[in-house]
């Protein structure tokens, strides 16, 4: 005969007994080596910066943090293989404006999504690009160029380090805000795009400031202007292309930090404060302004977010009007 007491007696024993089992702890976060993917090959300043972090990564965190290097298709292997690792903290990635904004509209099938398929960590900050221009080119600033060049429409020429390249890009949008009408050369990497600067066979190029300081030092080629909206720290005297009338010109390669979409939030804050305390570090800042990165004016995910939202809609403006897509 059923008993509805002692059914309810014997549920509250077993409940009891479960009660009085020990709560498995917490695990901390990380307990495990983090994979720091870089989208580019070793030997670059990308993976230069990265390695350079996740030194003082390791201190902060406990655990040591391997650079992984996935290059290839300008950064979209390494970025979709981050997109598609498990979101637990443990795989972030290092990526700068391809893989996280140019690469978006640049090329064809892309299998991720910058805006969507990550979650933001923190923005590391952001190399400007420069104009310089060849010995010889007989102009002094911004203007002078713009005048001579329109004077003489499509007699002069651009170098870049690739179709689809920030370089690329840059005078693109030049051409764009000035009405001016530079063509594009096209070389397989920054080294042969300077080395026919130096030899005359280009007149100008758009490339960031760490590739040109050391000619712009040694007078081999003359800078005419900072292409973003901020002078250089690292060459404080180069006055702004906007400065010089080209208002809202604003081209550099950003540097930021991202996991899969769907990590934690509460590891997604571990890692933003364990990179603020890494930027921080006096061997780190050193470092960096030396190759003149500019330091991030926001450390939140979001402010990294929304930067990347915006960079994806305005070079995929520029992308269009330049004609190139990539396979």
């Amino acid at each position: 005969m059923y008993k509805p007491k002692r059914h309810f007696l014997s549920l509250l024993a077993g409940a009891a007994m479960l009660a009085a089992l020990p709560v498995p702890a917490q695990t901390k976060f990380p307990d495990k080596p983090i994979m720091f993917v870089v989208p580019f090959p070793p030997g670059g300043p990308t993976d230069a910066m990265a390695r350079i972090l996740a030194t003082e990564l390791t201190k902060e965190l406990g655990q040591s943090v391997i650079v992984d290097n996935k290059a290839g298709a300008g950064g979209n292997i390494g970025a979709d293989a981050v997109a598609r690792a498990a979101p637990d903290g443990y795989t972030i990635m290092f990526g700068t404006s391809g893989p996280l904004a140019i690469n978006q509209s640049l090329y064809k099938g892309q299998k991720y999504d910058a805006r969507t398929s990550f979650e933001p960590v923190i923005y590391v900050g952001h190399l400007p690009n420069i104009l310089v221009v060849r010995s010889g080119l007989g102009v002094a600033n911004v203007q002078e160029l713009i005048a001579k060049e329109k004077a003489k429409p499509g007699s002069m020429s651009f170098a870049s380090s690739g179709n689809g390249a920030s370089s690329h890009l840059a005078g693109v949008l030049f051409n764009e805000m000035t009405g001016t009408k530079l063509m594009h050369v096209p070389y397989k990497g920054t080294g042969p795009a300077l080395n026919d600067l130096l030899g005359g066979q280009v007149d100008m190029t758009f490339t960031d400031i760490l590739t040109a300081m050391p000619y712009i030092k040694s007078d081999k080629v003359k800078a005419l202007g900072v292409a973003t909206a901020k002078r250089s720290s690292a060459l404080p005297n180069i006055p702004t292309i906007a400065e010089q009338g080209v208002k809202g010109y604003d081209v550099s390669v950003f540097f930021g930090v991202v996991a899969p979409k769907g990590t934690p939030a509460d590891r997604l804050k571990t890692l933003n404060a364990a990179f603020s305390r890494a930027l921080d570090a006096d061997k780190v800042k050193q470092s960096f302004a030396q190759q003149g990165l500019e330091a991030s004016p926001d450390r939140s995910p979001a402010y990294l977010g929304q930067f990347i939202k915006a960079e994806v809609d305005k070079w995929g403006k520029v992308v269009k009007q330049s004609g190139v897509q990539l396979d």
